[in-house]
């Protein structure tokens, strides 16, 4: 899949200083998700409901 052209966005979480820096893209059927730090490094494809799933989990708080 083609990601040159997508459109990047930073967490809203992502600190000023470089750490903790993730982006996300909305591309046909799924949400890419890089660390900003590697543009060009590797790009996680989830669906929209996977990444939800994903965030819901690492929030909980039980």
């Amino acid at each position: 899949m083609d990601l040159s052209n997508v459109a990047w966005r930073k967490s809203s979480r992502s600190t000023s200083t470089g750490g903790n820096c993730v982006e996300l893209a909305g591309v046909a059927g799924a949400v890419a998700v890089r660390d900003s730090k590697d543009p060009e490094g590797p790009v996680l494809l989830l669906t929209r409901a996977a990444l939800r799933t994903a965030v819901q989990s690492a929030t909980d708080k039980d």
